[in-house]
C-alpha cells in the first residue's frame, strides 16, 4: 500500500473513531439539555431548593415536591449497600482465598448470572415471593424484638400489610448489586502479589490475618471503586423498586412503611402526567441524572488519585 493510500485510510479511520466518541458526548449533552428544558417550568414555579425540600405531592392542589422521592432513593440505596457490601466482600474472599479449586468456576459463574437477570424479574419475585415471606417472618421478628424500645421502637413496627416497604426494596436491591461488588472485589483480590501473602505466612500470620492485613488493604482502591459503581447502579434501578416499595407519597414512620423513590415515581406517573406535574417529573429525572453522574465521577477521581500516589 503506497503512502498516499495509507494516509487516506488512516484519516478515514481517525475520523470514524472521532465521530463515534463525539456522538457519545453529544448524546449525554442532549439528554442534559432535554432535562433542563423540560424541568424549567417546575424550577420557575418552586425554585430548585424549595422543590427538593417540599414534602407534598398533591395532584388536587397541583403541588409537587421532590423531598420524599429523593429521600426514598437515598435510603434504599444506602440500605442496599449496607447489606450488600459485607456479603459481596465475603463472597470475594471465599472465592479467592478459601474456596476449593473445583468450585471456584461454578460459584463465580453463579454470581455473575445474578447480574444478567432482568430487573423486572427481581421485581416480580420480590412482590409475589419475597415480600410475603418478609411480612410473615422477618417483619414480625424485627417488630417483636425492637418494637418495644422507647422512642425508636415504632420505627421497627409494621403498620401496613403486604410486605412491600422500603425495607423490602433495600433487600431486593442489595441482591441485585451484590454481583457488581463481588466481581470487582474478586478480580482485585486475585491480583494481590503472591510474595506479599507468602511473606506474611512466613512470619507466622494466620489465614485471617493475611486476608485482613495484606489482601484487603492492598486491594482497597479496587474494592471501594466497585462499591461506588454499585451505588450508581442502585440509584438508577427502576422496575424492581417500583414493584416492591409500595409507591406511597406519605410520611415514613417505620422501616416497613411503603414509600417512594425517584425511579418508581417516574415509572408509575409519566403516562398520566401533564403540565406542571410532567415538568416536576423531569426535574426529578434531572436530579437523578446529576446524582449518577456525580457518583461515577467520584469513582473516576478516586481511582485516579489512588493510582497516581
Amino acid at each position: 500500500m503506497d503512502a498516499k493510500r495509507t494516509r487516506a485510510v488512516n484519516g478515514v479511520f481517525s475520523g470514524v473513531t472521532f465521530l463515534s466518541s463525539f456522538t457519545v458526548i453529544m448524546a449525554v449533552l442532549g439528554i442534559f439539555a432535554c432535562l433542563c428544558l423540560e424541568s424549567a417550568p417546575a424550577v420557575r414555579e418552586y425554585g430548585f431548593f424549595r422543590f427538593i425540600t417540599e414534602t407534598r405531592w398533591d395532584y388536587a392542589e397541583n403541588v409537587f415536591g421532590g423531598f420524599r422521592p429523593l429521600a426514598g432513593t437515598v435510603l434504599t440505596s444506602a440500605g442496599a449497600l449496607l447489606i450488600a457490601v459485607p456479603v459481596a466482600i465475603g463472597i470475594a474472599v471465599f472465592i479467592t482465598e478459601l474456596c476449593p479449586s473445583f468450585l471456584k468456576g461454578s460459584i463465580s459463574m453463579a454470581i455473575e448470572l445474578l447480574a444478567a437477570i432482568p430487573s423486572i424479574i427481581y421485581g416480580m419475585w420480590g412482590l409475589f415471593t419475597f415480600a410475603p415471606l418478609i411480612e410473615n417472618t422477618l417483619q414480625k421478628w424485627i417488630g417483636g424484638t425492637f418494637g418495644q424500645i422507647p422512642f425508636i421502637g415504632s420505627f421497627f413496627s409494621a403498620q401496613y400489610a403486604g410486605g412491600v416497604s422500603i425495607f423490602t426494596a433495600s433487600l431486593v436491591l442489595s441482591i441485585m448489586i451484590v454481583p457488581y461488588i463481588a466481581s470487582i472485589a474478586r478480580d482485585t483480590f486475585s491480583q494481590t502479589p503472591a510474595i506479599l501473602k507468602e511473606s506474611a505466612y512466613g512470619i507466622g500470620a494466620t489465614k485471617w490475618e493475611v486476608i485482613r492485613d495484606v489482601v484487603m488493604p492492598y486491594c482497597k482502591t479496587g474494592t471501594n471503586s466497585g462499591i461506588i459503581i454499585a451505588a450508581g447502579r442502585a440509584l438508577g434501578e427502576t422496575m424492581a423498586i417500583a414493584y416492591v416499595i409500595g409507591n406511597r407519597h406519605g410520611p415514613l414512620n417505620s422501616l416497613f412503611d411503603p414509600y417512594t423513590t425517584i425511579t418508581s415515581v417516574l415509572a408509575n406517573e409519566f403516562n398520566e402526567a401533564s403540565g406542571l406535574h410532567m415538568s416536576s417529573l423531569f426535574l426529578l429525572a434531572f436530579i437523578l441524572f446529576i446524582a449518577n453522574f456525580a457518583t461515577l465521577t467520584a469513582a473516576k477521581i478516586y481511582i485516579r488519585k489512588k493510582v497516581n500516589r
